[in-house]
């Protein structure tokens, strides 16, 4: 197989896949994969310096506050990918928050985010692990600079959102993208026939134009992880469906003091202001009084609470 087709492939899968990221970002990977189809390589100084960066972005602890970073791309698991590109796995991550979570030494935990989205796949079970944490112990997301699409899916289900001034967040929205390649194929006289069992089993492949009932199909599903991103966003922020959908961004980021007067975020500040804050008696006593409040609005949120009468009015 030549390269330019094997990196056409992987182009095939990232285009398989559905993606909560900023638009300019996933642009931006299919462009990096075009390249390497066409042959361009990348000096392995270069691959050595990102990988040894990336080694530095682990999990750290100041004292009694457990400080994650949740970086770059976003992925379900670990993969060459993510190792060079700094990014995020949301099953690695999802290892260092239960850690934090079960250590009786951490008293906080803050999210270190600055990240374009990624791929949907783990970002709702992460962000639902997230959620489910709420009343242990604070959980605070610091953003710096940038919480967009599937980070803000995941960062939304901490106690707290703190943004720094220059800070975006938002992008929320789902994309799915398709490669029609027929006629590059041709022109290069490369014919592939495609055989298959199941009606639909080829949909969406790089060798045909996009049928009809195939991008039917692919903007159901985009749809439906929409509507489960917008939910999960209602739930987490303590507001309506509606007002996701209406003042959340429509798909665009916003600034800092946007974010937090539309209820994206709900305070600016640095990650060493909330470090500072976190250290505080009376801070620390406040947060446990929160810790309680969350615990109890749960319990009221449950199916069985519900049926019992305590959904409140």
């Amino acid at each position: 197989m030549s390269k330019a087709l094997k990196y056409q492939n992987v182009i095939t899968a990232v285009c398989g896949e559905l993606w909560a990221i900023v638009p300019a970002k996933l642009e931006a990977i299919l462009d990096f994969l075009s390249v390497k189809s066409e042959g361009v390589t990348i000096e392995q100084a270069v691959v050595d310096e990102i990988v040894a960066a990336r080694a530095t972005k682990h999990g750290d602890v100041t004292g009694d506050i457990a400080v994650l970073p949740l970086l770059n791309t976003i992925s379900n698991r670990v993969g060459l990918c993510s190792s060079c590109s700094g990014g995020t796995s949301c099953e690695s991550f999802g290892r260092q928050f239960d850690q934090a979570v079960a250590d009786p030494s951490i008293g906080a935990i803050i999210l270190d985010v600055d990240s374009p989205g990624g791929s949907v796949y783990g970002v709702a079970e992460l962000s639902e692990k997230i959620y489910s944490a709420r009343g242990t112990k604070p959980i605070i997301a610091c953003v710096n600079s940038l919480c967009a699409s599937a980070a803000f899916w995941i960062a939304s289900a901490a106690d707290e959102i703190v943004v720094t001034k220059s800070g975006d967040i938002g992008s929320v929205g789902v994309l799915a993208v398709h490669h029609d390649m027929s006629e590059r194929l041709t022109k290069e006289g490369i014919t592939t026939t495609i055989i298959r069992a199941g009606q639909y089993k080829a949909d969406g492949n790089q060798y045909e134009p996009l049928a009809d009932d195939a991008k039917a199909y692919i903007q159901a599903r985009v749809d439906e992880t929409y509507t489960q991103f917008i939910d999960d966003l209602a739930r987490n922020r303590g507001v309506s469906a509606r007002t996701v959908e209406t003042r959340f961004g429509k798909g665009r980021v916003m600034g800092a003091p946007a974010a937090v007067q539309n209820k994206l975020a709900d305070r600016i500040a640095t990650m060493a202001d909330v470090v500072r804050d976190l250290r505080k008696p009376a801070r620390k006593k406040r947060m446990a009084n929160n810790q309680n409040a969350l615990s109890l609005a749960k319990v009221r949120q449950t199916p069985q609470a519900a049926a019992c009468g305590g959904g409140g009015s």
